[in-house]
């Protein structure tokens, strides 16, 4: 695997939410995903229904994204138990931003916003054994840190979901096309 590294010249953490959506939207509607930087700022101002289902337990997670409110303890606690650790029932907390991604992702796309979740939190223990069967597994895995998050999605190619992360800029984004998903990460700027 090949493993890209790009300096990110702004870090996301001193942003705000909106900040973070609207630069962007600028910086992939730039890059041929959407028409106009006017068309991607209306995209953008609406609520989304974002809908998640676990491949692992079956069990689905339903919210409204929207841009100029912050998700509430509650969603955050729900996502938390949703992306836990389906081997070892361990629960972390994730980080926040991975729910940005997955909006801006579906804006990108003009996606549903329907995702199957293969992979959130791995524990550390889950992780090893997992190295131990599979070469795709970091050893410092951001799923450890509840930072990352591996998924599909039935409307959208898992090309066209890698080419929407890369646009954004926003973090680690893998595409494992054998295995048909994507790994998306609050990391540093890199791919693979």
């Amino acid at each position: 695997m090949k493993l890209h590294n790009l300096k990110h010249p702004q870090g996301r953490r001193g942003i705000s939410r909106r900040g973070f959506l609207t630069r962007v939207g600028v910086a992939a509607a730039g890059t041929m995903l959407l028409p106009s930087t006017e068309a991607f700022a209306k995209a953008i101002s609406r609520e989304r229904r974002i809908s998640l289902y676990n491949t692992h337990t079956q069990e689905e997670l339903s919210f409204v994204c929207c841009p100029q409110e912050n998700y509430d303890r509650r969603l955050l606690t729900r996502f938390n138990y949703f992306l836990r650790d389906h081997h070892s029932d361990q629960v972390r907390n994730m980080d926040p931003a991975l729910l940005d991604l997955l909006y801006a992702v579906t804006v990108l796309t003009r996606g549903r916003g329907e995702f199957n979740i293969i992979s959130g939190y791995r524990s550390a223990e889950t992780n090893a054994m997992l190295r131990k069967v599979s070469h795709g597994v970091a050893e410092h895995s951001l799923h450890i840190q509840g930072k990352a998050i591996d998924l599909r999605t039935e409307d959208v190619s898992t090309r066209s979901l890698r080419t929407a992360a890369l646009a954004l800029e926003q973090g680690g984004v893998g595409y494992y096309r054998a295995s048909d998903f994507i790994h998306m990460d609050t990391g540093d700027v890199r791919s693979w």
